[in-house]
């Protein structure tokens, strides 16, 4: 299907900014400048703009325009439906050591359809609250048909244009199914440590496996939330 105006300059601008000819925190395109590079109203810009501030790509500034985050956000595992926005929920957040091949847990494997002994790659993240005390300890595993063909998984930054975007770009797949499962359990001596909990202490576990629209699995997040930041709501109609 093809992208209409506005997405194509969205995507324009998030193409920009990955290869590095706006850092953060630099000046975007005027609206002016923009609406005449692609002979659009000023209108069609504003909505581009805004697909890149709910992806938390960019931020407005009083009487500026645009400019690139300077500080990323990332949200906590699962909740990913379709129309919400990436900085719903989205927090500062400390990278974990570096990317890396290994083998993943059981039911990771399992759930990436990944063979006895396969590796994947593992991206791990502190998501932070807002004092910066630690909300959830958020591991990311992407199966060999994803992480070979996009190399920047591996890199110990952040990706600017989110994750997602960048491997649709790359492989030319995006998540259609989400499927997300909670439990309940006692947290590890690693997790209590860097959750910053005493052991023996209870922790929600959320386990968000994206598909493709061929139901192939794109990347499993294991998200670990201390008991007394966990809470989950939901407002459904009765009668």
């Amino acid at each position: 299907m093809a992208l209409l105006k506005y997405e194509q300059i969205a995507e324009d601008l998030r193409t920009r900014i990955a290869g590095g000819e706006f850092g953060p925190g630099d000046l975007l395109p005027s609206g002016r400048d923009l609406a005449e590079q692609w002979s659009v109203s000023r209108a069609t810009v504003v909505k581009a703009y805004d697909v890149l501030r709910s992806d938390g790509l960019v931020v407005a500034r009083q009487g500026a325009g645009f400019t690139v985050v300077e500080t990323p956000v990332a949200r906590p595992a699962g909740g990913r439906r379709a129309g919400s926005s990436r900085v719903a929920g989205g927090a500062p957040y400390q990278r974990l050591g570096v990317p890396d091949w290994t083998v993943p847990p059981a039911h990771i494997a399992d759930a990436l359809e990944l063979g006895p002994g396969d590796e994947a790659l593992r991206r791990a993240r502190l998501v932070l609250l807002e004092d910066g005390s630690p909300h959830s300890l958020v591991t990311a595993w992407f199966p060999p048909s994803i992480a070979k063909v996009a190399p920047r998984l591996f890199a110990k930054g952040p990706i600017s244009e989110g994750t997602t975007h960048y491997v649709r770009r790359e492989t030319g797949r995006f998540p259609v199914e989400g499927v997300d499962v909670t439990k309940v359990r006692l947290a590890t001596g690693e997790e209590a440590r860097l959750l910053g909990v005493e052991r023996p202490a209870a922790v929600a576990v959320v386990v968000h496996l994206a598909y493709d629209e061929d139901r192939r699995p794109l990347v499993c997040e294991e998200g670990v939330l201390p008991s007394d930041v966990f809470e989950e709501t939901e407002t459904y109609p009765m009668g």
